[in-house]
């Protein structure tokens, strides 16, 4: 498993482990280095952006981990 794919599965874990009702869609590239992820939970739909160094040292880096899960608990709190 690339890197990508490595940070890709942690970011859904990430999302799972806040509300595990929600789906996630991540695209297969990233688009400015910007992954566009699309978080929906019945009807409501938010779209949250992180980049693609983000996604990369998600797995490995507690300070991103962090980062992201605030972004992430945010977003699905606006659901």
């Amino acid at each position: 498993m690339d890197e990508i794919e490595e940070g890709k599965q942690k970011f859904v874990e990430v999302v799972k482990g806040v509300d595990g009702a929600v789906q996630v869609v991540i695209p297969t590239t990233p688009s400015n280095s910007l992954f566009l992820i699309s978080l929906t939970k019945g009807q409501n739909r938010k779209f949250i952006t992180v980049s693609e160094d983000d996604i990369i040292d998600l797995p490995h880096e507690a300070g991103i981990l962090a980062k992201v899960t605030k972004v992430v608990t945010d977003a699905v709190a606006a659901l």
